[in-house]
């Protein structure tokens, strides 16, 4: 039930440390340069204004003294000091007359004008009145700019030092670079190295975040303010008493207040000391070291807690540590407490290399205060690629008891686990053919458990450029079943299957023949009662695949369809060989669908080939929508008729009887509807019809209302007279829902209930809820499940997800997106409205 921030997704942990507050740093003393530039002595006579001769200047704003300094031109008179009058066009203009403000979207700078190639690096000041010595200072004064490539530093006054590079700034202070923008009081910044200060900031950031492999650049934006911040370089900044938010800057509804706050750019990470997470005016969570992601940036730290209640596990708290220890390797380790249960230690290691990635997780519950024992649990998943074509990989799964999952997990897919997998795999690719071998076991949980695999080989090859346009197929096997259980027949299987086919297919017709081989060989260490040590078996198969494409426009509502008709006939001759005494390792039957009518052996398997002399006779229509070439509906009619008696069953010598033999000459009739009606309406049907006791056999119906994200409705019937096992049938309704319950409030939830029980076996309930402006969304959700009638297990689950930082409590939303088809993700408007998002 519970896990932290996904690694996944990208957000990064909350850490924590016992690091004390940095104190503010020092204001900055700047470095003369080592090389001086050129500079011309200062003298009270007229200068001309000129552009420098190293790095030319740009046009002048209208009615503004500028200067070029960088090598310079000098502003003087006989006196030493000359004022630059505004000119009428300047006021007319309206040059400077806005007011430094701070909004949701920065107010556009007075743009320089774009330089050429050449002129990158050239500085340009520009003001209402100039006045300074070339080469050395200018002081502007009104409306006062600065601008240097992108960067553009704006106010009452600026104070600019060429030979240090060193831009000094008062009242109404704006620097801005690029997207980012700061507004404050008093400044000081080294131009070029981008490093300085500036006093009571509020700020506005707003990136893209780094491209990786398989991650989409998003954009970043954080808002805030502080007593003061300082510029360390390009794309870091460090404030002292600051506050960060995505929320909108003006009234935020979440933000981080620090008394030293680190923002990095190009690590994309932001380190928060003295750190308090207020949420509504209320502090929700303190640590003295918080770190937070700028983007998809993975560091080592705390993940947010999370918090739960379950009947199995009674309160469940789980705080994961996070432990970055490469780029391409990490582990979380994380402490769990539940109230019934006691103290958990849970650990996840990954690693990923060019040729290779693997996973290990592991549990240990030291002793259960309900069962008085320990318990724990183990996973390795490992995967290699040796060489271009060759490959191995290891999936090994243990528990320490068999209901482990049922009594620790909130997950109904986690909770119903019966088969734990014990595989090794190795395979090899050629151009037109491959083998593999693998090791194969299970830890069974409830029954007997399916057979080992000790060991499998297989081998297949295709080939589809013979003369004549003929195609070869060819499958092997070789396997080595065990069975812990001695009622069960063990023993080794080699199987054979070479093909023949002959594929025509043009616009208007397909037709394919094609003949087969299987050839089984058995040698049983453990043999049926009454059967045969070593047993061979061959049997031929005919088979001819052909259908014919037909279409017509036609209209219905007023739109254009190209509607298709296409018949098809699979017929399939399979002689009868008795296969009584050849043991059932891993066959069984087929769920009668389409799948079935359409296969030449009507079990799963090689254990039993079914004789056949059988033709399946089909017609499906599409009708697809012209003006746009999508398939609107799909309809498709589908029987079989047999023209001998079934003769071979899955019964076995010694064994009581699982199978009867088919008497009837055709088999129910199949239909299936499905389709996108309308942009939101889509609906899929299948009914299976027994016409010789004239009741329906199989009737599945779902209907699903989805006109944009976050308004959904689900509507779904099952009914089966008989399951495939032989158990009773099944009967349920399902009602899921996503819709808007009003001031940004949503509801969500799923109801399934049997009617033949009488009970409910699966019910969600939640509500979400939106903040106005985004940043921030909340979750709470119910769920009750039942594994078997007698158990039955009830979550909770409470999550607060604020965006750009993660979320705190367990996420519900994995259990909505499979719940609800179609659910979408309230603060993600782009899900996909027909699948949903995870």
């Amino acid at each position: 039930m519970l896990s932290g921030v996904s690694l996944a997704g990208g957000l990064a942990p909350l850490s924590v440390s016992p690091d004390l507050i940095r104190s503010p740093a020092p204001r900055l003393v700047p470095q003369t340069p080592a090389v001086e530039p050129s500079v011309e002595r200062v003298v009270d006579v007229p200068v001309e204004v000129r552009p420098s001769s190293v790095l030319p200047a740009v046009e002048p704003r209208q009615g503004a003294a500028t200067a070029s300094p960088v090598g310079g031109a000098t502003v003087t008179d006989t006196a030493g000091q000359v004022a630059a009058p505004r000119s009428q066009s300047a006021e007319a203009a309206g040059v400077g007359d806005d007011p430094v403000t701070m909004s949701e979207t920065a107010p556009a700078p007075r743009s320089p004008v774009a330089a050429s190639p050449l002129e990158r690096g050239a500085t340009q000041v520009s003001a209402l009145r100039i006045v300074g010595v070339r080469a050395v200072e200018l002081v502007a004064e009104g409306e006062a700019e600065l601008v240097r490539d992108s960067r553009v530093l704006t106010a009452d006054r600026v104070i600019y030092n060429e030979l240090t590079d060193e831009a000094t700034a008062d009242g109404n202070v704006r620097l801005s670079q690029e997207d980012d923008w700061l507004i404050g009081d008093w400044a000081r910044l080294i131009v070029h190295e981008w490093v300085g200060e500036l006093d009571r900031p509020r700020y506005v950031f707003s990136r893209q975040s780094q491209a990786r492999p398989g991650v989409a650049p998003r954009t970043i934006v954080g808002t805030g303010g502080a007593d003061v911040v300082y510029f360390e370089g390009e794309n870091r900044y460090r404030m002292v008493n600051a506050t960060w938010t995505t929320c909108e800057p003006e009234d935020p509804d979440w933000f981080i207040r620090a008394a030293d706050l680190e923002l990095d750019y190009d690590r994309e990470v932001g380190v928060a000391r003295g750190a308090t997470l207020v949420f509504k005016d209320t502090p929700i969570l303190w640590w003295p070291r918080m770190s937070f992601p700028l983007a998809e940036q993975r560091q080592s730290g705390f993940l947010v807690p999370t918090i739960g209640v379950s009947n199995k596990t009674g309160f469940d708290l789980a705080v994961p540590y996070y432990w970055n220890i490469a780029p391409n390797y990490d582990a979380t380790i994380t402490p769990r407490l539940m109230g019934r249960r006691g103290l958990q230690l849970g650990g996840e290691y990954r690693y990923l290399s060019q040729n290779y990635s693997g996973e290990i997780r592991g549990e240990w519950l030291p002793k259960d205060r309900v069962t008085g024992e320990s318990r724990s649990l183990g996973a390795i998943q490992h995967d290699h690629r040796i060489t271009r074509r060759l490959r191995a990989s290891l999936d090994y799964n243990w528990v320490s008891d068999d209901d482990y999952f049922e009594d620790l997990s909130s997950r109904i897919a986690v909770a119903s686990r019966v088969n734990l997998l014990r595989q090794g795999r190795m395979s090899y690719q050629g151009d037109w053919w491959s083998v593999q071998g693998l090791l194969e076991g299970y830890q069974t949980l409830d029954g007997f458990g399916p057979y080992r695999r000790l060991p499998q080989l297989l081998l297949s090859a295709y080939r589809a450029d013979l003369p004549a346009g003929l195609a070869f197929g060819f499958s092997g096997e070789y396997v080595d079943f065990k069975h812990k259980d001695s009622a069960f027949a063990e023993g080794r299987r080699t199987h054979l299957r070479p093909q023949l086919s002959l594929p025509i297919r043009t616009a208007g017709y397909f037709l394919t023949p094609r003949v087969s081989l299987n050839h089984t060989r058995y040698d049983l260490g453990r043999s049926l009662v009454g059967g045969r040590d070593s047993i061979t078996r061959t049997v031929p198969v005919f088979s001819i695949d052909s259908g014919m494409f037909f279409e017509r426009d036609s209209a219905f509502l007023g739109q254009s369809y190209r509607q298709t008709l296409e018949p098809r006939l699979f017929y399939v001759r399979v002689p009868y060989r008795e296969q009584r005494d050849l043991p059932i390792f891993d066959s069984g039957r087929f769920d009668f669908g389409f799948a079935q009518l359409f296969s030449e052996n009507r079990y799963v398997g090689v254990d039993r080939i079914g004789d056949a002399n059988e033709l399946t006779v089909a017609v499906t229509t599409r009708f697809i929508e012209q003006s746009s070439g999508a398939e609107r509906l799909r309809a498709t009619l589908a029987q079989k008729y047999y023209f001998d008696e079934q003769r071979v069953t899955l019964n076995e010598l010694g064994k009581p009887a699982v199978e009867d033999a088919r008497v009837r000459r055709r088999t129910d009739v199949l239909a299936a509807v499905s389709g996108r009606v309308t942009q939101a309406v889509s609906v899929d049907s299948l009914w299976r019809y027994d016409p010789f006791d004239g009741e329906t056999q199989r009737f599945n119906f779902a209907l699903r209302y989805n006109p944009e994200v976050g308004r959904v409705l689900n509507v779904g019937y099952r009914y089966a007279r008989e399951l495939l096992d032989g158990r009773e049938g099944l009967k349920d309704v399902d009602f899921s829902a996503q819709w808007p319950l009003g001031n940004r409030w949503y509801g969500v939830g799923r109801i399934t209930r049997s009617i033949k029980e009488n009970r409910v076996t699966e019910a969600v309930a939640g509500v979400e809820y939106l903040s106005t402006c985004g940043c921030w969304t909340f979750r709470t959700a119910a769920h009750r499940f039942a594994t078997n009638p007698d158990r039955v297990t009830n979550a909770l689950f409470f999550q607060l997800e604020l965006t750009g930082l993660g979320g705190i409590g367990p996420s519900p939303v994995n259990l909505l997106t499979r719940s609800v088809p179609g659910y979408g993700k309230i603060n993600e408007p782009m899900s996909d409205r027909y699948f949903g998002t995870d």
